[in-house]
């Protein structure tokens, strides 16, 4: 029977009661370095991003079994627990090993610096690397901050569906859920597309959900405040650094809200969510820092030091246009924002985070709030040094006629939306609410420059293992 172990991070918090006691631990190699009298293992258990140091000699190897060990393999060892010769950390005088799960040489994940795109097709095994061991848990750290962030200010946590009728953003880029015969039957292809769905599934058009706000929104009339954290999905055919099929959204949606109020939690929660990170996960940022070459905690922190400056979006036009920047792409009222202006904003301009509001209604979504202008809806977007856009949101149209008429401008079926559409007449009140993508936080976190590097099994066009 196996021995009782003990964590390495256990181990190393209470390194001070440890001192001289035997001890078992369980792990992974990611090191052995072999010398003609010693031996040196570098053992990790996926506890904390510290390995432990496991120490032999020779002379008590007498039939070469820990010499033999290979880079990879799955171990128990026990021995006592000493300070380490070069460093201040500890390591483990080993008495016995126990080999769980052999690894061949030609294991893949050897210790030498891999290329990213490597590690990318090799996403089974990557998150034994340091590089992602250190990714991961701040992914990890970062979801359990957003889930505490709204859960100590009473907010409701909603699991908004993945499978929906609607397409929220209007944008059309959604993937089809249906049990027909893709291939199409002779019987299909002779029914219009109307008829087919009738015999599908839902009996309805369906897709994957690109954002869970609209039903967060239904919630948010019965409890006040909601968030929704999952996954969306969005069928654009993009093969840049910061798109992705499948990614998760964090949406807050709270009654009673204006877009002061708006801007005023979205500035809280993501200080809190930084601060959150920083605090518990010191190691990762060190080492993400050597591998990115960038300053990530000195950035997160004068975002979490900052008082983000609320600008208009027809000021921030003014503001790029009389730069005398030469953009790529010239700042136009009514339009949007190239990331290039984005940057100037936050980075030369304000050198601060910024709060781009009262956007040009033709550019944004039909759900947003018209202002008296008629030109202009109640929407912003935050700006992040180093990082550009990180969320996005507005107040919600509430006024039943005025959405009506929206949605029949964007040519939106208000039959299909009838649900929507009467949450304005049974009870309602100004909310507002944001979403911000999960990944681009990591992104703007670890300093890793593409999506794929921080979600574990990445989707995208062409790529689906796993």
């Amino acid at each position: 029977m196996s021995k009782t172990s003990i964590k390495i991070k256990t181990l190393f918090a209470e390194q001070a009661t440890q001192m001289g006691q035997e001890v078992t631990v369980r792990g992974w190699i990611r090191n052995h370095r072999k010398q003609k009298n010693m031996g040196f293992i570098e053992l990790y258990d996926g506890s904390c991003f510290k390995s432990l140091q496991l120490v032999y000699t020779t002379e008590k190897d007498v039939d070469g079994t820990l010499k033999s060990l290979h880079n990879g393999s799955c171990i128990e060892a026990t021995g006592t627990v000493r300070q380490g010769f070069q460093n201040e950390l500890i390591e483990l005088n080993v008495a016995e090993v126990t080999l769980l799960g052999d690894c061949p040489e030609d294991y893949p994940m050897q210790p030498k610096r891999h290329s990213i795109e490597f590690l990318r097709e090799n996403a089974y095994l990557r998150p034994r690397t340091r590089l992602f061991q250190a990714v991961f848990r701040i992914r990890s750290v970062a979801a359990q901050a957003i889930h505490s962030y709204f859960t100590d200010r009473g907010f409701l946590y909603v699991h908004t569906p993945l499978i929906t009728a609607n397409d929220a953003e209007g944008a059309g880029n959604t993937f089809t859920v249906t049990t027909l015969d893709v291939g199409g039957t002779k019987s299909n292809t002779e029914m219009s597309v109307e008829e087919a769905f009738k015999e599908d599934f839902f009996g309805m058009p369906t897709s994957l959900a690109v954002t869970g706000q609209l039903e967060a929104e239904v919630f948010a009339m019965a409890f006040g405040e909601v968030y929704t954290f999952g996954p969306t999905f969005r069928a654009e055919n993009s093969n840049t650094k910061t798109h992705a099929a499948e990614f998760w959204m964090i949406e807050p949606e709270m009654a009673f809200c204006d877009l002061d109020r708006l801007m005023d939690v979205e500035e809280d929660f993501l200080k809190s969510i930084l601060g959150y990170i920083m605090e518990r996960c010191d190691d990762e940022l060190v080492f993400l820092e050597g591998f990115s070459k960038l300053s990530l905690r000195e950035r997160m922190q004068a975002v979490i030091d900052s008082k983000i400056i609320r600008v208009r979006h027809e000021e921030a036009i003014r503001i790029l246009r009389e730069s005398g920047e030469d953009f790529e792409f010239e700042p136009k009222y009514g339009e949007d924002i190239a990331k290039e202006h984005e940057k100037y904003l936050t980075e030369k301009h304000f050198k601060a985070p910024v709060f781009v509001y009262d956007w040009p209604k033709d550019i944004k979504a039909f759900y947003m709030y018209q202002n008296e202008d008629g030109k202009t809806v109640a929407a912003v977007d935050l700006l992040v040094p180093g990082a550009g856009e990180l969320m996005g949101g507005s107040q919600r149209e509430v006024r039943y006629e005025r959405l009506k008429a929206r949605m029949n401008e964007l040519g939106i079926s208000a039959d299909s939306m009838w649900w929507y559409l009467n949450l304005r007449k049974y009870g309602s009140c100004d909310h507002a609410g944001f979403g911000m993508g999960f990944e681009r936080l990591l992104i703007y976190v670890t300093g890793m420059e593409n999506i794929r590097d921080v979600i574990p099994f990445h989707r995208t066009p062409g790529s689906c293992d796993y």
